[in-house]
C-alpha cells in the first residue's frame, strides 16, 4: 500500500543547511523579537500591580531587557551578521496572555497572582532560548555571546526564584485572605436576611390564644 507524505509547504530546493554559526543567529534573532515585546508591555504590566515588590521586580526585568537588547547587538557583531527582523509567535503568544489577564482581572492579589505566572511562563522561555544561545555559541566559538547569555540566564533564574517567592510570601497568602473575608461577608449577608426574614414573615409572631 502506497504512503503519501505530507508537505512541509517548501520543496527540498527551497529549504536550507544552516551551519551552527547561522542557527546562533536565528536563535538570537527569536530573542532579540521576545525581548523587544516584552520591553514594550512591562511598563502596563507593572502598572496594573498592587504589590510594590512586584512592581520593583518587573521594572527590573524591563532594565535587563534593555540590556540584552545591547548585548545582542554585539553578538550580531562577532556574528558579522544581522538577520532580519521577525516575529517570535511563541514569546508573544505567553504575553499577550498576560495583557489578557490585566484586561479581564480586577486589579488585587487575584491579578498579581495571574501575573506572576504569566511573567514566570514568559521569563522560563526565555532561559531555555538563553541556554540554546549559550550552547550554540560555546559550540562555534563566540566568546562574547557565551559570556552574554551565561548572565542572562544567571539573572533569569534569580528573578523566576525572585517571583515565587513572593508568590508564596505574599501574594497567595494575600488572596486567601481575601477569598476568606468574602466568605465570611457572604455568611453575614445570609444570616442577617435570614433574621429579617424571620421577623417580618407571616409566621414570626407567636400565635393568640
Amino acid at each position: 500500500m502506497a504512503t503519501s507524505r505530507r508537505s512541509s509547504g517548501k520543496s527540498a530546493k527551497e529549504r536550507t543547511v544552516p551551519d551552527g554559526a547561522e542557527l546562533l543567529a536565528l536563535e538570537l534573532q527569536q530573542i532579540r523579537s521576545a525581548e523587544s515585546e516584552l520591553s514594550r508591555v512591562l511598563p502596563s504590566l507593572a502598572e496594573a500591580v498592587e504589590s510594590e515588590e512586584l512592581r520593583g521586580l518587573l521594572e527590573l526585568r524591563e532594565q535587563q531587557g534593555k540590556r540584552i537588547l545591547g548585548e545582542l547587538e554585539a553578538a550580531f557583531d562577532e556574528l558579522e551578521e544581522d538577520p532580519p527582523r521577525k516575529k517570535n509567535p511563541a514569546a508573544e503568544g505567553l504575553i499577550e496572555a498576560a495583557q489578557e489577564h490585566v484586561r479581564e482581572i480586577e486589579e488585587g492579589p487575584s491579578l498579581d497572582a495571574a501575573l506572576i505566572a504569566g511573567i514566570q511562563k514568559v521569563e522560563h522561555y526565555c532561559i531555555a532560548a538563553w541556554g540554546t544561545a549559550r550552547s550554540l555559541a560555546k559550540a562555534t566559538g563566540h566568546k562574547t555571546t557565551v559570556r552574554a547569555m551565561e548572565q542572562e540566564l544567571k539573572d533569569g533564574k534569580k528573578l523566576d526564584e525572585k517571583l515565587t517567592e513572593l508568590a508564596e510570601k505574599e501574594i497567595t497568602p494575600a488572596l486567601l485572605s481575601e477569598e476568606l473575608e468574602e466568605d465570611e461577608g457572604s455568611e453575614d449577608d445570609a444570616e442577617q436576611t435570614a433574621r429579617k426574614s424571620g421577623k417580618s414573615g407571616p409566621h414570626s409572631q407567636a400565635p393568640r390564644h
